[in-house]
Parts: C-alpha cells; sequence; structure tokens
C-alpha cells in the first residue's frame, strides 16, 4: 500500500515555513479529502491580497498506486488524485473551478474597494455562483470607466460580448461601415459592364447586406454566460437551446463546460435567428428596389421592358436560407476560430495589431460573403445576368 500522506497548510508568516506531517501506517480502504477552511479576514486588513493562503486543507490520499498527486506528480491512472473529468469542475488540489473563480472575483472587488449591490443583478449573481473568473471582473471595471462602454454596458446581450471581448464594438463598425464598400465592390467584380444596368438588384443586395451586417456580428460573437437558469417548467428544447453557447466554437470559461451536442445546438439556433433576420431584410430590401424600379419606369418609358420588378417572397426566402447557412457558419468559425482560438491568444497584449488582422480578415470575409450570394442568387433563379435577360426579352 502506498504511503498516506498529510498537508497542512495555513497564512503563516513568511520566515516560517509549512509544516509537512506523514501519517504512517495508516491504511483505510478509500481517499479522504477533508478541508478545513477559515473565515475570510476582513477587507480592511493586509491579508487581503492573499486569498489563498486562508484555507487549511487536510489532504489524505491514499491508493494502490503512485502518491495520489503529491510534490505535484499528476496521479496514475485509477489512482487518488481526484476528479480529472471533462469539463474541469476541479482543479488539483480538490477545489472546484466555482470556488476558485468566486475566490479570485471577490479579491478584486477587494483590491476595486467594489460591492456586489454595484454590480448589475445578473453579473452579481454569477459572480456569487462562481460562474465566472476574476479575469472578467477586471474587464467589466475597466469598461466601466469608459462613458459609451459604461452607457453599453447597461444593456442586456451586449455586456455578454463586450465582456468575453473587448474589441467586440470595433468589429461591429467594421462590419457595418466597411462591409457596404466592399459588398459593392464585390457586386462589380461579379457584374463588370452589367454593373449599372442592374443597379437596382445592386442596390437591393448591399442595403440587405448592411441590415444583416449588425446581426451577422452579434449573433455569433462569443459571450460571457450570464442568463439565469430557466424555470422549472420550461420545456426540454427550451432548456437544451437555453444552454448552448453563442458560439459554436468559443472558448469555454473555467467551470464550464459545452457538449457537441450543444455546440451544434448553437449553429441550430443562430442558423433559425439569422434565417429571420435575412428574410425580413430582404423583404425591405426588394421592397425599396421594386419602388425604385417603378419610379425609373415612369420616367423613362423604353425602361419598361428592360428591368423588371425583383421578386419579392422568393428572394427574401432565398436569403434567409443563404444567411441561416453560409453566413451562420462563416462568421461562427471567424469569431470563434480565427479570432478567439488563433488571433487573440497570439496579439492579446497587442490590441492595434490584432484590430488590423481582424480588419483584414472580416473584410475578406465579407468580401467573401457577397461573391457568394451573387453566384447563389444566380443559380436558384432569382437573378439573372443581363445578357440572359436580354436573350429572354428577345
Amino acid at each position: 500500500m502506498a504511503i498516506a500522506a498529510c498537508f497542512f497548510t495555513a497564512s503563516i508568516p513568511n520566515n516560517t515555513n509549512a509544516k509537512l506531517i506523514n501519517l504512517r501506517s495508516f491504511n483505510p480502504s478509500s481517499s479522504l479529502h477533508l478541508h478545513l477552511r477559515l473565515p475570510l479576514p476582513p477587507l480592511s486588513s493586509p491579508l487581503r491580497h492573499q486569498h489563498n493562503n486562508h484555507r487549511l486543507p487536510l489532504f489524505i490520499p491514499c491508493s494502490s498506486g503512485g502518491d495520489g498527486g503529491i510534490n505535484h506528480h499528476p496521479p496514475p491512472s485509477g489512482g487518488g488524485g481526484g476528479d480529472n473529468s471533462d469539463d474541469n469542475s476541479h482543479n488539483g488540489d480538490g477545489d472546484s473551478a466555482e470556488d476558485k473563480n468566486r475566490g479570485e472575483a471577490m479579491v478584486v472587488l477587494a483590491e476595486a474597494k467594489r460591492s456586489l449591490e454595484s454590480f448589475p443583478k445578473d453579473l452579481a449573481a454569477a459572480i456569487q455562483a462562481g460562474k465566472i473568473p476574476g479575469s472578467v471582473v477586471s474587464r467589466f471595471l475597466e469598461l466601466e470607466e469608459s462613458r459609451f462602454f459604461g452607457w453599453l454596458m447597461q444593456f442586456d446581450g451586449f455586456r455578454e460580448r463586450l465582456l468575453a471581448d473587448d474589441l467586440f464594438m470595433a468589429k461591429v463598425g467594421m462590419e457595418c461601415f466597411v462591409g457596404m464598400f466592399t459588398k459593392t465592390a464585390a457586386e462589380y467584380e461579379r457584374r463588370r459592364e452589367n454593373f449599372f444596368n442592374e443597379l437596382e438588384v445592386v442596390f437591393a443586395d448591399v442595403v440587405m447586406a448592411i441590415i444583416a451586417d449588425f446581426m451577422l456580428v452579434y449573433l455569433p460573437a462569443p459571450t460571457v454566460s450570464l442568463r439565469p437558469p430557466l424555470a422549472g417548467n420550461a420545456g426540454s428544447i427550451a432548456k437544451f437551446l437555453h444552454n448552448c453557447p453563442d458560439n459554436a466554437f468559443q472558448v469555454a470559461l473555467a467551470g464550464t463546460s459545452y457538449s457537441l451536442l450543444q455546440r451544434l445546438g448553437a449553429i441550430a439556433r443562430n442558423g433559425a435567428k439569422l434565417f429571420a433576420v435575412g428574410t425580413a431584410s430582404s423583404l425591405l430590401g426588394t421592397a425599396v428596389t421594386n419602388a425604385l424600379i417603378n419610379a425609373r419606369k415612369a420616367v423613362d418609358k423604353s425602361a419598361t421592358g428592360e428591368v423588371e420588378n425583383v421578386p419579392i417572397v422568393s428572394t427574401s426566402v432565398a436569403y434567409g436560407v443563404y444567411m441561416a447557412v453560409s453566413s451562420n457558419l462563416r462568421y461562427q468559425i471567424l469569431a470563434g476560430v480565427i479570432e478567439q482560438r488563433i488571433l487573440e491568444p497570439m496579439l492579446h497584449q497587442h490590441k492595434i495589431m490584432l484590430s488590423a488582422l481582424s480588419f483584414a480578415v472580416r473584410t475578406g470575409n465579407t468580401f467573401l460573403g457577397s461573391l457568394l450570394w451573387v453566384d447563389y442568387a444566380r443559380m436558384i433563379g432569382i437573378q439573372k445576368a443581363q445578357e440572359e435577360h436580354k436573350e429572354l426579352t428577345d
């Protein structure tokens, strides 16, 4: 049998070493983990910066092999080294991730001399539940100092996204302002000499794109989950979708995990929302286009046979399907994989370079999306090239 060991650590002066007590001839049949905790010191105490030192854990591991994680060696398979599940709900010394998050957050609050009552209710509840680490609380305090971001943090949805990505609003600006020019350039690239002959259709595409751009950034953006649990009488589908992440590829915070099914559910849920957004924006865009076409026909009688009204229903449904599939997948991969998992880890300390690369990637994605839409619309027959239109009318 392995030698049982007992660690006893406490908040002690720097010139005193922690006691190491070896218990021999202790042969229980299973592992035993005991934790003795002392109350936290007052916030005004000089020990407030040493929040990890107030615990008095009594750790008595025993197993049929290995040292159970003693001396920082990982326990062997089947040993008594504690829970090592995929959801990372426990750290190496047996403490839950929720306790660790709560401790980090409380230290940040103590250093900032803030109370939970001064935070939004959903954020305060998440802190108490240990759902968010201290780094998120620090980001909230930093954003709150800005008048603009402090105002945005009052709104649900923006708060969750800004806490997960402080460049979120910059990305919204990239899509809504720069997207208008890149989409127009993509329309010209596909239509070339027919660009001005198909100007009404081009205008409809640009209007639809601008209306949808905001939602394409908003919905797939990674978030910090602050949603309260649903009521007990909620349906199983509602509960499942409620627990899905906002981005299928986003990095989960400590103490949180998402199954493969939940990540697939995020794609389906956002796809349904983007279908509704795309259909509604297309209805508006095609209605404006038809109004312009009719006005042109009224002024120029020769244009009556040259320009046809855009089919509203078929175009709107087609654009909704396009957003639910193509746009949904492209933007989820862009936000969750390229930005959060690749660019952010490499350039998190270089915000200007990170913003520039994000701008370049999003500009390319917007341009690609416009090209794909023109090809898709022509493939299903809701838009025809000018040459095809002449052949049909001759």
